[in-house]
């Protein structure tokens, strides 16, 4: 059977026992409601024979009341001296007293009473030996019901979350795998195109390209394939940080979208601004170029056909921590996808996957462990800021 299906099954159980404990109390209360008339109408007949100077009245009220008491379902055992049973009545078994074998079986049960509370009555004479009414026999199973409830309300709610984990790590993976897909394919096509110029002869090349201009773009693909290989390479295990210049890493993004930004439309200014003296952070540069990379994709996508500017900015946030800002004049995010911008597949574009600001979460907080938030987003545009720790001996150390 599936984790599915032992969801529905675990489900179906637990609304089972729930129904079940709803009935079963109400029942206990209807019998408690019952056992309640039954004390008035006790009290009820002796008031009446008190009241009553005929004896003959009074003995008519007294076997009432003994009905009465006989009718309320606790087991009673009347015994007189050499423990003889003299009467019994609502026992859980069938036994005749006039009979030495019923004797002896009501005489061990009625030990059995005893044990749970003394009998009543005079040792000489008579001993009145008595059980639980039914309803407290009843109640005993209500914390069973209730121990129950909760542990198939926990067995559910833990294949649940697990059945979620499950599926959101599915939806990463895919992700990933389309994500990849997609970062090898422009340069391999690009390998392709290259290698059908280079079958050509030399006259019927395209604006008479030369192959050592056809082997440098060769090997600008071979660097972008071994760019994508070793980023998804870092992605999956543990990564290694040392001081890192943020500085760097911006302009090396910078440099790499530049080359995109004029496919996008006429308009689009991305501007940098990164404060003076700016201190280090703990860092792997693969990485944080790769988070950041994806960020400005997302504004650039925002203001892509449209014209606007993108700024980034990088400036000490608070003591030990170096913050860093992409803002653009885009028309904000959707809130439709704002509360899970951050999960995989979270997307509004057609044809994409969502997984770069996925991405981006997992490496700037699981691996280098800062944070990503937007900040601000709205019609006139979506501000997302990354905060990073700086590097300090004590932050190598721990």
């Amino acid at each position: 059977m599936s984790r599915g299906s032992w969801s529905v099954v675990l489900a179906v159980m637990f609304l089972a026992i729930l129904a079940w404990y709803l009935l079963y109390t109400e029942q206990l209360v209807n019998a408690f409601r019952a056992e309640t008339a039954t004390m008035t109408q006790m009290y009820a007949e002796v008031q009446a024979g008190l009241a009553d100077p005929d004896e003959q009245a009074a003995d008519e009220a007294l076997f009432r009341l003994q009905d009465i008491v006989v009718g309320s379902g606790v087991p009673l055992v009347l015994s007189g001296p050499g423990d003889t049973i003299l009467a019994a009545v609502n026992l859980p078994f069938d036994a005749a007293i006039s009979t030495p074998e019923g004797q002896e079986r009501v005489r061990g049960y009625a030990r059995r009473l005893d044990l749970r509370r003394p009998p009543v009555g005079d040792p000489t004479l008579t001993l009145v030996h008595f059980g639980d009414p039914p309803e407290l026999v009843r109640l005993r199973w209500i914390p069973w019901l209730q121990v129950a409830g909760l542990l198939l309300t926990f067995l559910t709610g833990l294949l649940v979350i697990r059945s979620q984990r499950e599926a959101a790590a599915d939806r990463a993976w895919t992700s990933m795998a389309r994500e990849l897909a997609h970062q090898l394919g422009t340069p391999i096509s690009s390998l392709k195109g290259w290698y059908e110029v280079l079958s050509l002869p030399a006259r019927d090349r395209p604006a008479g390209i030369e192959e050592g201009e056809i082997a440098r773009e060769i090997l600008m693909d071979v660097d972008r394939l071994e760019r994508v290989s070793r980023r998804f390479e870092l992605i999956g295990r543990e990564t290694r940080l040392k001081p890192l210049s943020l500085e760097d890493v911006v302009r090396a993004v910078e440099r790499y979208l530049s080359a995109r930004i004029p496919q996008l439309g006429p308009g689009i200014d991305v501007r940098v601004s990164v404060e003076p003296n700016l201190p280090p952070v703990r860092g792997n540069a693969v990485l944080l170029a790769w988070a950041l990379e994806n960020v400005m994709k997302n504004a650039l996508d925002a203001v892509a056909g449209r014209g606007g500017a993108i700024t980034v900015r990088a400036f000490p946030g608070e003591p030990g921590w170096v913050t860093l800002q992409v803002q653009d004049t885009g028309t904000g995010v959707d809130p439709e996808i704002r509360d899970r911008l951050f999960e995989p597949g979270a997307t509004t574009k057609s044809g994409g996957w969502g997984v770069g600001l996925s991405l981006a979460k997992r490496i700037v907080e699981r691996i280098h462990k800062g944070k990503i938030d937007l900040v601000r987003s709205g019609p006139r545009g979506s501000t997302f800021q990354l905060k990073l720790p700086a590097y300090t001996e004590e932050s190598v150390e721990a």
